[in-house]
């Protein structure tokens, strides 16, 4: 992904559709667009997947707890989101597998009636599955099983219930989706942020007024269409082409935090079902650590960004420990992070903080007939996809384009080829150790074999960022030139992950990671530095936060 060839497009082209906002809904309506055929430009005012989009629990799930409530309140919404979710999980892991893949989550519980409760609700979430995906079915684990495959749960429950899901990586599957996009021709730039619309005689949008945020410049993007994808940012692009329009959007807060892998020693994620306040918490194993989340609460300023704080911290510990065999102390979580959910009011509300965490995860098309304008509305990461799809067939219908969707089959960049032997034909080939090369795997997928060839090209970028992880100095040439990284947290945090896993790690990397950047950017040594500066300090304030 080229920007500045991009933006050259997106100055003197004209296209089809503009869509604005590259986390999962935008990018997946990019690519869905582009594979129909259609001339496409995707921007965001920040990088691809900057926010909810990188912030979920990293799960591919129609949703047990939807399931639940489906059932408690016959409530046929619900029932239909989760089926939803499980149509689309297959599709997931089938389409990037170096990105998605199965995982096993297990459900503790303290009394057979219980262990029963949760193995009929389990049995039921397979019948709903589409089993496309082939995952194994759900089963009850006698206490012996259960603390064979997790050693750190605490030996005063009675048994568990295991049963599969899917995992992935959420910002770099979103990456996926807005690089696929740009070799199927869309044009994809980060960074861009929208500003004005311009109307044509009849008050309908013709073109965008977009602010370069990197380099101060602003130019119109012309287009029959505009596609509004912001996630909680939708009412504020809808207002900007309709000061009329009413609020849609209530946005809810949910927190992650990260401790040691060993606090379960397992491969298995773990599901605590219910909570005092109702939710559920997972406990997910992800890139060497533990994700402990999340939490539901309303969210009253959507532009400063979420973070993980110190009472957050004691809540997710507090639900954590009955599960647990030994003690979890809040010195043992080292990063974290803050993310916001897009939910769907049913129609405007007034923002008065009310609960979210009963509101449905599903999502909506609006077209306001006045400016012309299509907003993708709600949705969570599973149904991206279908989501795309229902946004594009609206387009479509629009513009009076006859055009099928194609995405279901499509591999994203990295699929083609890939195999789960890449690791140890990475490791034979080109000599780097087994954890550099697994790594390459899971992150690139057939690609690996580009970074690798760009790290054998430069003595220096053989070398490890860090000593103990297995990230390459090459990757940071390859994410600036390949992958369209801009800032040392475009790297950091949603190339290579290691923001939202170690803070003091992250802190150790930044000089190695902004010499390299700043070299293929052109920075001059001040605008390294200061690039350096603001990053180290927002760092120190996300770990502030944790101890206030």
């Amino acid at each position: 992904m080229n920007r500045n060839e991009n933006i050259r497009r997106l100055k003197h082209e004209n296209f089809d559709l503009c869509i604005i906002g590259g986390g999962a809904s935008g990018a997946g309506c990019a690519l869905d667009a582009a594979l129909r055929g259609l001339k496409v430009a995707l921007i965001d005012q920040n990088d691809f997947a900057a926010e909810t989009s990188s912030k979920s629990t990293k799960l591919v799930h129609g949703g047990v707890r939807y399931l639940e409530q489906a059932f408690k309140r016959l409530d046929f919404a619900q029932l239909r989101q989760v089926r939803h979710g499980l149509e689309e999980r297959h599709i997931i892991l089938a389409n990037a597998p170096h990105l998605a893949r199965p995982l096993g989550l297990i459900t503790p519980v303290f009394s057979w009636w219980e262990g029963l409760y949760f193995r009929i609700g389990m049995k039921l979430y397979d019948w709903f599955a589409s089993g496309k995906d082939h995952l194994p079915g759900s089963r009850w684990l006698s206490k012996k099983e259960a603390l064979r495959r997790m050693p750190g749960l605490s030996h005063n429950i009675h048994s568990a219930v295991l049963y599969f899901d899917g995992q992935l990586d959420d910002a770099r599957y979103c990456l996926a989706l807005a690089h696929s996009a740009d070799e199927q021709g869309a044009s994809v730039a980060n960074y861009l942020k929208v500003v004005d619309f311009q109307k044509d005689t009849h008050q309908k949008i013709e073109a965008a007024q977009v602010l370069d945020t990197l380099k101060g410049d602003s130019f119109l993007i012309r287009a029959k269409l505009f596609v509004n994808c912001t996630g909680v940012g939708a009412d504020q692009i809808r207002r900007l082409a309709n000061p009329g329009r009413g609020l849609r959007i209530r946005p809810s807060k949910g927190v992650h935090a990260v401790l040691p892998a060993g606090v379960l020693n397992s491969t298995d994620a773990m599901l605590i079902p219910k909570t005092k306040d109702g939710r559920v918490v997972f406990a997910v194993p992800f890139e060497g650590v533990l994700l402990l989340g999340t939490t539901d609460e309303p969210y009253l300023n959507p532009e400063q960004e979420p973070v993980l704080e110190s009472a957050e911290i004691d809540f997710l510990l507090e639900t954590l420990q009955p599960f647990l065999a030994a003690k979890v102390d809040k010195k043992d979580v080292y990063a974290g992070f803050g993310g916001l959910r897009p939910l769907l009011a049913p129609n405007t509300y007034h923002s008065n903080g009310a609960m979210t965490k009963t509101m449905l995860r599903d999502h909506e098309v609006e077209h306001d007939s006045s400016s012309g304008l299509l907003s993708l509305l709600g949705g969570k990461w599973t149904t991206y996809r279908l989501m795309a799809k229902d946004t594009i067939d609206a387009a479509c219908k629009i513009l009076g384009i006859s055009a099928a969707c194609r995405s279901e089959t499509h591999l994203l960049v990295g699929a083609a080829g890939w195999t789960a032997q890449l690791a140890s034909e990475l490791h034979s080939t080109f000599g780097f150790d087994y954890d550099i090369c697994l790594h390459l795997s899971q992150k690139y997928g057939a690609r690996a074999h580009q970074v690798a060839r760009l790290a054998q090209a430069n003595e220096e970028w053989k070398e490890r960022i860090l000593p103990q992880y297995p990230f390459l100095k090459a990757e940071v040439v390859y994410a600036v030139r390949e992958e369209m990284a801009c800032t040392l947290r475009d790297f950091l945090a949603r190339r290579i992950r290691l923001e939202i896993t170690d803070w003091q790690q992250t802190l150790a990397a930044t000089p190695v990671v902004a010499q390299l950047m700043g070299r293929e950017l052109g920075w001059s040594e001040n605008e390294t530095q200061r690039q350096m500066a603001d990053y180290i300090s927002l760092l120190d304030f996300f770990i502030s936060k944790t101890h206030a």
